[in-house]
């Protein structure tokens, strides 16, 4: 299938970071002195913006919520020195789909935090538009999704989105935009498919020959 336009999640589907994430949550977790989530638990609101996703994580209110955030960014920050990697092929996935069409991120990584991993991985070029977790609503809202095709001055059914959670299929669906899950992040393929994406991959790579 032919995309003009491809709105890409970041975390999970373009960079492998769930591990990072995990582990980072579960020492805020220890820090704040709160129950210690599985990884499992932690998986399962990765895509969400960070301030709602430790409350429904934590089942906590808000102030307490803002200690944790503060505690996670803190551990995030001092991990930071060591940059998360990229999935497979990511770097020659994004310069094949780069010169057919325009690319764009939508992130629950605050707007400093994809800065810094495109740094870190030298993949902002790629990019024409971002929307990030600091300048929307938290998926699965379509806020970030529908300040991108504002810009792009385009209509949800010529965009795709790409992502591995069921917060990215559900902000596309919720527009009726077009939409791809990826199987190898960090949710499962049985609930991506609840909403009816065009196709499942397995390797971001698989993506070439899917839109071209």
């Amino acid at each position: 299938m032919k995309f003009e336009y491809i709105i890409f999640d970041w975390d999970g589907t373009v960079m492998d970071s769930a591990a990072k994430i995990v582990a980072c949550m579960q020492k805020a977790a220890a820090m704040g002195q709160i129950n210690i989530p599985t990884k499992e638990q932690v998986e399962h609101i990765i895509g969400i913006s960070l301030h709602p996703a430790i409350k429904q994580l934590f089942s906590i209110d808000d102030d307490k919520a803002n200690e944790i955030v503060t505690h996670y960014k803190s551990v995030f920050l001092d991990q930071d020195k060591t940059a998360c990697p990229l999935f497979a092929n990511a770097s020659e996935t994004l310069t094949h789909l780069s010169q057919s069409a325009r690319l764009a991120v939508a992130t629950g990584k605050a707007r400093r935090g994809l800065e810094r991993a495109w740094e870190n991985t030298n993949t902002k070029h790629f990019f024409e538009l971002s929307r990030c977790a600091d300048e929307a609503e938290s998926k699965p809202s379509s806020d970030m999704l529908l300040q991108i095709l504002k810009e792009w001055k385009i209509e949800p059914e010529q965009a795709l989105m790409v992502g591995d959670t069921v917060y990215d299929m559900q902000m596309a669906e919720n527009i009726g935009m077009p939409r791809v899950g990826v199987s190898y992040g960090v949710h499962d393929k049985i609930e991506l498919l609840k909403h009816k994406p065009l196709t499942i991959i397995d390797s971001l790579d698989m993506m070439k020959s899917f839109v071209k």
